[in-house]
């Protein structure tokens, strides 16, 4: 197990160090560690696992089932599990300390909507709004979510 932590210890030095010689990367690091929520390593993951930023490659856009005059519930589908694993607990995070995403995640359960769908839309924001900030090259404020 001890051998185990200091490979992981040895690969995050790495990345943060890799991430911190490119003045671009880390500069995007910084725009993506300033939102409520998302901490250094989940900015390390979201910069490796999804440079192009888009909610359908995280696989949170949601997608309607219908045929005809059918039409079945929403759901997200594909996507890149690691990442959106990786952006599970920002969300929930988000959800308790920016006041934005508290009001949205709180207006879809207060719509009824079950809690999971209510955090997976929370989740769909941060990425939208991390993909906001690194188009603008600017960092979060209360008025970016």
């Amino acid at each position: 197990m001890a051998f185990i932590e200091r490979q992981l210890s040895e690969l995050e030095e790495a990345i943060t160090g890799l991430i911190a010689a490119d003045p671009n990367l880390s500069a995007r690091r910084d725009i993506l560690t300033s939102i409520p929520g998302i901490g250094l390593v989940t900015a390390h993951m979201l910069l490796i696992e999804m440079p192009e930023q888009a909610a359908s490659l995280a696989g949170l856009a949601p997608f309607t089932r219908r045929s005809g005059k059918w039409k079945g519930k929403e759901m997200i589908r594909g996507g890149r599990a690691a990442l959106r694993s990786a952006i599970f607990m920002p969300a929930l995070v988000a959800v308790r300390f920016n006041a934005d995403l508290k009001r949205k995640y709180q207006a879809l359960l207060d719509k009824g909507k079950p809690p999971k769908l209510a955090i997976t839309a929370v989740m769909r924001k941060l990425i939208l709004l991390a993909n906001a900030l690194l188009r603008d090259g600017r960092k979060w404020d209360e008025r970016s979510a």
